[in-house]
C-alpha cells in the first residue's frame, strides 16, 4: 500500500534511468508489495526492467511461500526478465547445519551477486565488450530467465 501511495515519487525517482533492477525478498510485505509497484511504474517509462528476487525458505511457513508465489506472478507483469531464486534450494548447497544468520546472509548474497553480474557485462570491459544495447536487446521482454556464475 505504501508504494502506491508513492506512487508518484517512484516515478520522479525512476525517470532518470535506462535500467532498473529490482532486488527482493518475496513473501513479506515489502518485497511482495513494493516490487511490482516499481516495476509497474518502470515499465509505463520504458525503462529495461530486471528483477532478481528470492522466494522463501520452507521454514517461513506455506503461507508466506504463496504470498511470494502472488507477488512473483504480479511482477512478472511488468519485467522485462524476471530471475527467481529459490532459497531452499540455497540449503542443498550450504547443507542444513548452517545458522538462521548465514543462510539470510547468503540469500542476500546471491541478490547481489545476480545484480552485480549483469551489472558488470555492461561497466566492466572484457575479451567480449557489451554495452547497454546488447543487455537491453538481450534482456526486453523476456520473462522468466535463468543466470548462472562461476568463479574460476
Amino acid at each position: 500500500d505504501a508504494a502506491l501511495e508513492d506512487r508518484e515519487r517512484i516515478k520522479e525517482v525512476l525517470m532518470v534511468a535506462d535500467m532498473v533492477f529490482i532486488a527482493a525478498g518475496m513473501g513479506g510485505g515489502t518485497g511482495t508489495g513494493a516490487a511490482p509497484v516499481i516495476a509497474e511504474v518502470a515499465k509505463e517509462l520504458g525503462i529495461l526492467t530486471v528483477a532478481v528476487v528470492t522466494k522463501p525458505f520452507s521454514f517461513e511457513g506455506k503461507k508466506r511461500l504463496a504470498f511470494a508465489e502472488q507477488g512473483i506472478e504480479e511482477l512478472s507483469k511488468h519485467v522485462d526478465s524476471l530471475i527467481t531464486i529459490p532459497n531452499e534450494k540455497l540449503l542443498k548447497v550450504l547443507g542444513r547445519g548452517i545458522t538462521l544468520l548465514e543462510a539470510f546472509a547468503s540469500a542476500n548474497d546471491v541478490l547481489k551477486n545476480a545484480v552485480q553480474g549483469i551489472a558488470e557485462l555492461i561497466t566492466r570491459p572484457g575479451m567480449i565488450n557489451v554495452d547497454f544495447a546488447d543487455v537491453r536487446t538481450v534482456m526486453s521482454e523476456m520473462g522468466h530467465a535463468m543466470m548462472g556464475s562461476g568463479v574460476a
